[in-house]
């Protein structure tokens, strides 16, 4: 998240906890999380193993070369991109 939400996300909480304990309300707790936690998200392990198997340290692949190299690595279908 970007810091200007998470400040707005952070005010809206602190006016909303403010509210709810005026008026006697729930308030809201906020757990903050590393933002790398790969045991709260199953996809994080496929992900690291799957751009270590892609990538070359050596260079930057294109857009092309990564997206072929992605597809192999993971048995999909390499489609054309959406257009705008």
């Amino acid at each position: 998240m970007d810091w200007h939400l998470s400040r707005q996300v952070q005010q809206w909480i602190g006016t909303y906890n403010q509210e709810a304990k005026r008026t006697g309300g729930l308030r809201l707790l906020v757990c903050r999380l590393p933002s790398r936690s790969p045991w709260l998200n199953a996809i994080e392990p496929k992900w690291r193993h799957g751009k270590q198997a892609v990538v070359e340290p050596q260079r930057v692949l294109s857009a092309n070369e990564l997206a072929e190299r992605v597809c192999a690595y993971y048995g999909s279908e390499h489609l054309p991109h959406l257009e705008h």
